[in-house]
């Protein structure tokens, strides 16, 4: 079934452009409820916990992980998107640029320990933060293209610390149909399994 999106492609721009645009129908205005369901699961009995959002966008998870006590890291191209996290959720920020990530900038909050990046996700690495001891990928394996799939589970491979726990949404549907994004997700019934697909 994957076959039928294995060229669909997505350009960096038009994910831009669709924040331009507002065309962000994967945001939700709360926080996701598949990651409050499983929060204990993944931290374990964990405290302050280093958590990795990949295509972060501007979700609430992030200010309900930091209000928690983790700290959080994401990654997302739309500079938008960023800003929009920040100032909907009454928080200061200082914007700085980003000696290793050429082209890239760090958005800091100024009161919880929240750091976003803009930039590739595949230019990001652990040699710019470090490893995380928690992976939420709410909606990134699904909006990265089909053909990438190999390139982003050995990114977020090189991102996890011996302890991480990684919580992965996806979505089942017939890509005969719709032609994605989000794209297709055979389902798994383990992490491992879904690597060894991708």
């Amino acid at each position: 079934m994957l076959s039928a999106q294995a060229d669909r492609v997505m350009a960096l721009g038009e994910w831009e452009e669709r924040w331009r645009k507002d065309q962000t129908g994967w945001h939700r205005p709360h926080v996701n409820k598949m990651l409050e369901s499983n929060i204990e699961k993944v931290l374990d009995g964990r405290k302050g916990v280093k958590f990795f959002f990949p295509l972060c966008g501007k979700a609430l998870d992030m200010k309900w992980l930091a209000d928690m006590g983790h700290s959080v890291v994401g990654v997302e191209i739309a500079e938008k998107a960023i800003k929009q996290f920040f100032e909907e959720s009454n928080m200061t920020y200082s914007e700085e640029t980003v000696s290793a990530l050429p082209g890239a900038k760090v958005y800091k909050s100024s009161e919880r320990n929240i750091s976003l990046y803009q930039c590739d996700l595949y230019n990001f690495s652990s040699a710019i933060e470090g490893q995380f001891g928690g992976i939420w990928d709410r909606g990134s394996l699904v909006a990265i293209n089909p053909r990438d799939r190999q390139k982003y589970a050995a990114l977020i491979t090189s991102l996890m610390d011996k302890d991480c726990r990684y919580l992965l949404d996806t979505l089942l549907y017939n890509p005969e149909v719709y032609k994605g994004p989000p794209f297709f997700c055979a389902r798994r019934a383990s992490t491992k399994s879904i690597w060894e697909e991708l």
